[in-house]
């Protein structure tokens, strides 16, 4: 793929953008392939971080610019130092591993989160089910700091095509009024963590898929943030060792 003419993010493009040190640096450690140039500011040449970029950018042939203008022209903040343009891509799920499943995602911050999240927790593959945020918003990159491209991703069009897929696995839909408390489960491995949409949740269809689960808390909130509840569900199961 070519190098495209640059401007401001748009979900139509076929390319995206990594902004800052971190992002890129792991853009570059894990997705080498996909990255089409890197461009960095005069300002950001000092810093350890650049510097490790550029000597990456070398020594594996990949385009490399020192130009201002570019990083203004399509960053969304003042002190972006350094940005690589990137091909879109997508990636099988393993078969064999755990799964986190999203179903209709909605806010880039959240999926920002759940994405580091996994990587701190040792989950490496994703599935969303449309519609869902687009994950390679630069705000959804950013917030992740690099952990997106570690991580295997994967859109379906519907939660039966995500089924199908992978019938092999156990599920377990996270809803309000889950079947079981999330601490008396007992996890089977390789299983698909399932949660909903920031705002409606996982409709009660949901309940005759696999092993329904509730987070207990307070009656005082209706419900867990979507990073959240992904986040302590996680937890739990690598608590459990």
């Amino acid at each position: 793929m070519q190098l495209p003419k640059l401007k401001r993010y748009q979900k139509k493009f076929n390319f995206s953008y990594a902004f800052g040190a971190y992002p890129v640096l792991d853009l570059l450690k894990f997705q080498k392939e996909k990255v089409l140039k890197v461009f960095v500011k005069r300002e950001g040449l000092s810093s350890d971080g650049i510097n490790e970029i550029i000597e990456i950018c070398k020594r594996e042939s990949i385009p490399f610019e020192e130009n201002n203008f570019v990083i203004d022209k399509v960053a969304y903040k003042e002190n972006t130092y350094v940005v690589a343009v990137f091909e879109k891509y997508e990636e099988e799920l393993e078969v064999d591993n755990n799964h986190i499943v999203l179903v209709n995602p909605s806010n880039t911050g959240n999926l920002g989160t759940i994405i580091r999240t996994m990587v701190g927790f040792g989950f490496k593959n994703l599935a969303i089910i449309k519609p869902g945020v687009d994950i390679f918003d630069p705000m959804v990159v950013r917030s992740t700091m690099g952990a997106l491209f570690r991580v295997h991703f994967k859109y379906f069009e519907s939660i039966k095509a995500y089924t199908e897929a992978y019938n092999g696995h156990n599920m377990y839909p996270f809803m309000l009024d889950g079947g079981k408390n999330i601490l008396d489960v007992e996890f089977k491995e390789p299983f698909s963590f399932i949660q909903g949409n920031e705002g409606k949740g996982l409709d009660s269809s949901y309940k005759d898929l696999g092993e329904s689960i509730y987070i207990p808390h307070s009656n005082e909130i209706d419900s867990l943030n979507l990073s959240v509840a992904t986040s302590i569900g996680m937890w739990e199961c690598s608590r459990r060792g």
